[in-house]
Parts: C-alpha cells; structure tokens; sequence
C-alpha cells in the first residue's frame, strides 16, 4: 500500500511540474510572439495621435507647396501668411488624417486619407505635357472614370463642376495634381458633389495639395447621456430637461428628413453602413449632418459589395448593412435586407425614447405610442414589395408622432 501511496504522490508531482512548464512555455511563447507583432507592425503603434507628428506632416504639406509639387486655395493662408493655425490632432485612423485648426477665426477640420502628397497615385500624363493647352476632355473623361470607380456612380460633364475647375497659371500642373490626390479620396467626392443638393453632409470650405477643409461641428458620442452634447450647439439654455427633450424631438425629426432624402432625392439611394454617433454632428439649428461617409455608397456600389460568397446569413453582414445568403448558389443577395432608417431606430431612436428621458413632459399615451414605434421600426424585416411598406409607415408614423410630441412641448411652456 506504501509503494500504491508513492507512487500517486511522485504521479501527482509530475502532473504538477509539467502543468508549470506548460503554463511557463505558454507565456514564452506569448511573450515572443507579442514581440514580434510589435516589430512587424510598429506602423499601428506609431498611429498615436500627437501635435508633435501633425505639424510635421502639415510642414512637410507646405514644403511640398513651396517646391511647387502641389497648391491650393488654402495654402497661402496655411504655409505663407499664417491665417489657418493648427489647433490640435482629433485622430489617426488607418492612415486617415483628421486635425482641427482654425481660419481666420473659424474653426475648421482639414482630412486627408494618406499622410504624404507622394503616396497617391500620379497622373502619368502631366509628364508627357509642357504647356497648359493639353485635352480637357480627355482629363474630364478620366474624372468621370475615376468618380465611377470609387462611387460606382456615371456623371456627365456637366455635374463634374464641384470636382473640377481648373484655372490657367503658372502653377497648373501642380493644381492638376493636387486635384488628382483629392479625386482618390471617396469622402471629398461625396461631400464634393452632394454639398449644394443636400444641408445633410459636411461643406467643403477649400483645400491644399492632398488635405481639405470642412466645416468644424460638434460630433456625437456614445457616452453621452442623449448622444449629442446640445449645450455645445445651442446653448447654456439646453440645461433644462425641457429644452433638452424638445431639441432631441428636433434632432430626431433631422434624422427623419436625412433618411428620406438620401433614400429619394439622388440617382441612386444612398446606403449608410456605419451608423453611429460618432459619425454624426449637429448644426446650430439641430440639423443632423454626416460628418463621416468612408462607409457610405450608392447603391450600384453597395450591390457590388454585397454580392459575396456565402456559406450562411452571416458572411453577407458588411458593417450595418446587412444582406441574405442564397444557399443553392452559396452567394449573398445583391439587394440589402435592412435600410438606413431601421438601423437609426436601432442605434439611435432607441437610446431617446425612454420614460427615463422623456420624463413627464410629454403625455404617457405619447411616450408608449413613441416608444412602439421605435421599436417596430428597428426590427429587422426583407426589403421586398411589404418590407419597403413597411418602412414608409413606419416613417409615417414617427414623423407624426415626433410632431404631436413639438406640439404637446409647445403648449406646455
């Protein structure tokens, strides 16, 4: 019985040094291999958001302008004259640029997708030409084909105004180039092209080589108790639970103008497939405005990207705009499953509708019906002939509801 006793003991010993080894070579091997992601991708460390870095990067732009390499309407006042002062770096994200400055005392946000002027893709023809008398239209053609590419969208030349307007002088070939470097940029093209039909996207103020300017507003976050910091917007008045319930109706009733317009009032139906917040920002007079499109496209585009392989419904999910997966040919439908307006309901309606915000303002019948309709409207459903009904009525009814909640607000004061 001595030996059997022994025997366990020396067992369990083992058992015990070996699971410590294991454990010991398991961190090793974590260790080396954190090691080694570190090196092999320091470019994702380096992303870091400093002041330091973006004014490099703004004085290699101006060194670039000096040589010649690039202009702009913005550059004089940025590189010579001293009119737009960096502020303070907002973010880095994939290489994406995104700094807050100010111009001539307006606050204002210069983007730009890559860090360095060289990094975009050069017109080889501005090489091949001496003088400014070189084909317009094969240069026309060549936007056109560009805009059709990034935005899967046809113009004729007659709309390509906003994208390019090319003036004669000494610095043509660097105002050909530094046009080229913001044609390879898919938010300039959007806010570029929709900023005079639509009050929901961002206004291009100018530019300089590849980097341009839009107007500063005060994005949404989701910490924020309603999503929206409102007392930036409109005021110290906003403290008041009163105002803060009639200025989220207000904003809501944006959102509501935002989806129907950019469901019916282009070409093609624009498909936003990253909502949140953070995406979002507020005018002065709580009109709701995209600030960031990169996951933004018109519907030729977004039948190209939905139209995947597939082995279930879960491999057609491409961000918020989701798909179905058709088994016998194991390929995802071309036509999205969900819209822009249900996804709000989801992410946005429902953080507003609540007792909890609304309070006793605004009747209980009201918040229910409210709080109902938010929630149908969220509801996933097919975008066939009764799924499209169903998302006019919802549309319908919550426009009729926010109204009778401006009402019901209004004879309350």
């Amino acid at each position: 019985m001595r030996g059997i006793a022994g025997f366990k003991r020396l067992r369990l010993k083992i058992w015990r040094r070996c699971t410590v080894a294991l454990l010991l070579l398991w961190a090793a091997c974590w260790v080396v291999v954190s090691a080694l992601l570190f090196l092999l991708h320091r470019s994702v460390f380096s992303e870091r958001c400093t002041d330091e870095k973006s004014h490099r990067i703004l004085a290699r732009l101006c060194l670039d302008y000096s040589s010649g390499a690039l202009t702009g309407d913005l550059c004089e006042d940025l590189c010579v004259a001293q009119k737009l002062v960096y502020k303070h770096c907002l973010y880095y994200d994939r290489g994406k640029k995104v700094i807050q400055a100010d111009w001539r005392g307006q606050p204002i946000i210069l983007k730009s997708k890559k860090e360095i002027f060289s990094s975009y893709q050069h017109l080889s023809m501005l090489e091949e030409v001496e003088t400014e008398d070189f084909p317009e239209t094969e240069l026309l053609l060549m936007v056109a084909l560009e805009v059709k590419n990034v935005l899967g969208l046809e113009l004729s030349n007659n709309t390509m105004g906003p994208l390019w307007m090319r003036k004669k002088g000494p610095r043509w070939k660097a105002q050909v180039a530094s046009m080229w470097s913001l044609l390879q940029q898919e938010e300039y093209i959007y806010f570029s092209l929709l900023q005079d039909f639509s009050k929901h996207v961002l206004r291009i103020i100018g530019s300089c080589g590849h980097f341009y300017a839009v107007e500063y507003l005060t994005a949404g976050h989701a910490w924020h108790k309603t999503l929206f910091p409102l007392e930036n917007v409109v005021g110290l008045s906003l403290a008041g639970h009163r105002s803060r319930v009639k200025a989220i109706t207000d904003i809501a009733l944006s959102f509501l103008d935002m989806v129907q317009h950019f469901d019916n009032d282009f070409s093609h139906r624009l498909h936003l497939c990253d909502i949140k917040p953070e995406n979002f920002a507020i005018r002065h007079d709580l009109t709701v405005v995209a600030i960031d499109v990169d996951m933004a496209f018109f519907e030729p585009k977004m039948r190209d990207i939905l139209e995947q392989n597939c082995t279930g419904d879960e491999d057609c999910n491409f961000f918020d705009c989701f798909s179905k997966c058709n088994l016998k040919i194991r390929k995802c439908g071309a036509q999205r499953a969900n819209n822009n307006l249900q996804v709000i309901c989801d992410k946005i309606f429902r953080r507003w509708f609540s007792p909890n915000l609304r309070g006793p303002l605004v009747s209980l019948p009201l918040q229910l019906q409210l709080q109902k309709a938010v929630q149908e409207c969220a509801e996933p459903g097919h975008m066939d002939a009764a799924g499209h009904q169903r998302t006019l009525k919802s549309l319908s009814e919550l426009y009729h509801l926010l109204q009778v909640t401006q009402r019901e607000l209004q004879t309350t004061e």
